[in-house]
């Protein structure tokens, strides 16, 4: 008999770029398993097409009467497929109240542990040394289902650059990817020193810059960053997700915030330089298979981190954690 397993992890964009390449491993370990991840459309993506992958998309947080829904979806998942394992990688009271039905119609749960205590103590200056990587954590939960999942660093293949991309070959150029934005102030390097970090860039003239986002109002903002010559590009709006992450797979090096293009980028095995303000790697958050010398900032201010998530307003009101010279950044990314 086949086994079935349901993956829950619905939200949020970096997080669920976080399981893609331990879902491959487990696929790829797993051939006589049958796979399903429960997720927002928009991520799908994220994921290979293996012959044992299946993806079912929903946007049941935007939906009204949150346990009527929950329910509802519960019976449409039942009607597809008998799943006989649940791992729940998000463990949220949608993700609880999911596997709990199922739990009551014998399927067998298994939960991430987000090791919340030992974050708080992290941000309250009671620790300060590395965590648990979430990945590795994902990891865990499959071993802990009995599934096989290889401790290896996946990677997804380059692929071909996309048509709606502006530039159509590479050729000899250097190709950087900015990824400036973020969710909250306390994860966004100042947009004027990002400039000043495009401007030292572009000094090479074999380097092309390619700004990524989402969103009007950070397409809008992109073009604050733009040179007054064509080696710099902004790419928000042009294609869709899997056509830039195409694009970002064909990049030599990417400039991120803690956010989802370091994650995105990671699957591919595309080298990151993380610029971090309020939020710190030791949470777990790097990007899968990315080295500790390409994470830029302040290990020397003693208020870091403050935040898990960046989601917090400085206490200083000035976020110096991100008083970074713009020429740290640069000469990282070109001394590879």
């Amino acid at each position: 008999m086949t086994r079935r397993v349901l993956i829950i992890r619905l939200t949020a964009m970096g997080d669920v770029a976080m399981t893609a390449p331990i879902v491959a491993s487990a696929c790829l370990a797993n051939p006589n398993v049958e796979f399903t991840v429960l997720s927002t459309p928009f991520f799908e993506p994220f994921f290979e097409p293996f012959p044992n992958f299946h993806f079912f998309g929903t946007d049941i947080r935007r939906q009204k009467h949150g346990l009527i829904a929950l329910w509802q979806l519960f019976k449409t998942l039942r009607s597809i497929c008998r799943f006989d394992t649940i791992i729940d990688l998000h463990n949220v009271l949608r993700s609880k109240v999911l596997r709990t039905l199922f739990r009551l119609v014998g399927s067998n749960v298994f939960v991430v542990d987000k090791g919340r205590a030992d974050k708080k103590r992290l941000v309250s200056g009671k620790l300060h040394s590395q965590l648990t990587p979430m990945v590795e954590r994902y990891r865990k939960v499959f071993l802990s289902a009995g599934l096989s999942c290889p401790d290896t660093t996946h990677r997804r293949p380059q692929e071909p650059i996309p048509s709606a991309s502006p530039i159509k070959t590479k050729g000899t150029e250097i190709w950087i990817g900015i990824s400036p934005f973020a969710a909250h102030d306390g994860k966004m390097y100042p947009l004027d020193k990002t400039k000043q970090v495009i401007n030292l860039l572009l000094q090479r003239p074999d380097v092309r810059i390619f700004i990524f986002g989402g969103g009007n109002k950070e397409k809008a903002l992109a073009q604050s960053l733009l040179s007054s010559d064509n080696h710099c590009l902004s790419v928000i709006g042009l294609m869709p997700l899997d056509s830039e992450m195409a694009l970002m797979s064909n990049l030599d090096s990417m400039i991120s915030m803690d956010s989802s293009a370091m994650h995105v980028c990671s699957l591919y095995g595309v080298r990151v330089v993380s610029v971090w303000g309020a939020t710190h790697h030791f949470a777990g958050f790097l990007g899968y298979g990315q080295k500790l010398a390409d994470v830029v900032g302040r290990d020397d201010l003693t208020c870091r981190p403050c935040s898990v998530y960046g989601n917090k307003p400085c206490r200083f009101a000035d976020y110096r954690c991100f008083n970074i010279d713009p020429q740290k950044i640069v000469d990282i990314v070109l001394n590879n």
